[in-house]
């Protein structure tokens, strides 16, 4: 860790290497590192014939679909916990 408060870590995503820099745990940017390797290799596996980009962007989306959802998800849960605190019964 450097005096800017920032860790720093290298991470290979994909077969190539990446420098991170984060006010995050080290262990969370590992995390979320390999999360988008995984998610790069099994976009990759299923479709032989793109590019590295087009599956970055390919898992770009699939990571957004999947954030969108469960940030439904979370409303409706919210939702309902404030329902449920509002209900005088």
């Amino acid at each position: 860790m450097q005096g800017d408060g920032k860790n720093r870590l290298t991470v290979d995503i994909y077969g190539q290497q990446y420098r991170l820099s984060g006010k995050a745990s080290v262990n969370h940017m590992r995390m979320v590192a390999g999360f988008v390797n995984d998610k790069m290799n099994e976009i990759g596996k299923g479709n032989h014939r793109l590019d590295t980009a087009k599956i970055a962007v390919l898992t770009a989306v699939n990571i957004a679909d999947e954030y969108f959802r469960l940030r439904t998800e979370y409303e409706a849960l919210l939702k309902m916990l404030q329902e449920d605190a509002n209900d005088p019964s």
